[in-house]
């Protein structure tokens, strides 16, 4: 009961009666390995299903009897549901929040509601967000085991073994402090890194903790405020991943992230233009599956929103560079790109710089 009595302290917080940001429990001293009947030294096969989720991620992997979700898609939608009920998935030994994001744990709630959970996996960090609360309500009515896994911390489920790469503590950056992992199934290893931003890529290279992988879930779908090229090269991996939707706003994928990936010798996949893609091992060789063929290619409606954009991302707006990017983020939110003069250093003629350059929105 230590751990629901932890997540319980988390809720409170929420509500003005702990500081946030504190952690909801310590870091788990023996990792807890699922309880599933299946013979752990029978591999019988991974799969890993990236599961088209529109603007969002989800990727579900089943292995020797065991299972684990990573994200569950948007909060506005039901297709990570509807795609574990077509593979009639009756329980899920691992779920996983890498971040509090909606895009990210948004139909979490549901999952924990309508499946037998074994564990929860989270960060820590919290959010006020509705989706996130629900998704803490819905682990302390179930009374499912709760973990907040830190870096360097290993698991062994079955012939799977999961490394954790990130965070080491948090920052209060829910982005860069995104739950990351070095998965491996016999010779045949895979990375997922959440949002994680740059400086998140650069901690993990140093750490001294095994990257190389044939396959990387690049990173915040895309956007190049991940998948930074030493990352690429630490990585090496032969297969890329990204998850995003189809004409998204974000203009995601960037074009200098496919860019880095495939001069790095990886093939790309997206799921905006393959739809959900399946890699199967043995744990020596792979397959990769997709729904449909396509090309991945940089994404459209390319948009800044300064209201929800990092540093890093309003750096590249026309004018903008890092000391007036944090200038903006103190100054948020804004209901116009013309409420940027409220920002000391942008006068008319750096917002019609702005304008003219089309990147900079007001997100919804």
């Amino acid at each position: 009961m230590k751990k629901i009595l932890g997540l319980t302290v988390l809720l409170m917080g929420l509500t003005g009666c702990v500081p946030l940001g504190e952690p909801a429990n310590p870091k788990p001293q023996d990792p807890v390995q699922p309880e599933q009947g299946a013979d752990i030294d029978a591999m019988s096969g991974l799969a890993v299903h990236y599961i088209d989720v529109g603007q969002g991620s989800a990727a579900y992997l089943e292995w020797d009897g065991y299972s684990m979700l990573i994200d569950a898609g948007d909060w506005n939608a039901s297709d990570t549901l509807a795609y574990l009920d077509q593979l009639e998935v009756e329980t899920l030994d691992i779920v996983v929040g890498t971040h509090p994001d909606a895009d990210h744990i948004g139909q979490l709630a549901r999952v924990i509601e309508n499946y037998e959970v074994g564990e929860v996996w989270m960060s820590g960090n919290p959010s006020s967000s509705n989706t996130f609360i629900r998704t803490l309500e819905a682990v302390e009515e179930a009374e499912i085991p709760y973990e907040e896994p830190r870096r360097g911390d290993e698991y062994e489920v079955g012939s799977l073994n999961i490394t954790v790469l990130h965070p080491e503590e948090l920052t209060g950056d829910t982005n860069g402090d995104s739950l990351s992992f070095h998965i491996r199934y016999g010779e045949t290893a895979f990375i997922f890194t959440g949002d994680a931003d740059i400086q998140a890529e650069r901690e993990m290279v140093v750490s001294g903790l095994p990257l190389e992988a044939d396959v990387l879930l690049m990173g915040h779908h895309g956007s190049n405020t991940s998948t930074s090229r030493e990352f690429v090269q630490a990585v090496a991996p032969d297969v890329a991943i990204y998850s995003a939707g189809l004409d998204n706003p974000y203009g995601h994928p960037y074009a200098e992230v496919l860019a880095t990936v495939e001069n790095e010798g990886a093939d790309v996949y997206g799921t905006d233009v393959n739809g959900t893609i399946i890699v199967e091992t043995d744990g020596h060789e792979y397959s990769v599956e997709t729904e449909r063929e396509g090309v991945a290619k940089e994404g459209g409606n390319r948009c800044v929103d300064i209201n929800g954009a990092s540093t890093a991302e309003l750096s590249e707006l026309s004018g903008i560079g890092e000391a007036l990017a944090k200038e903006i983020v103190d100054e948020r939110p804004f209901d116009t790109l013309d409420e940027l003069t409220r920002v000391n250093g942008i006068g008319a003629g750096k917002l019609a710089g702005l304008k003219e350059q089309g990147l900079a929105c007001i997100g919804e």
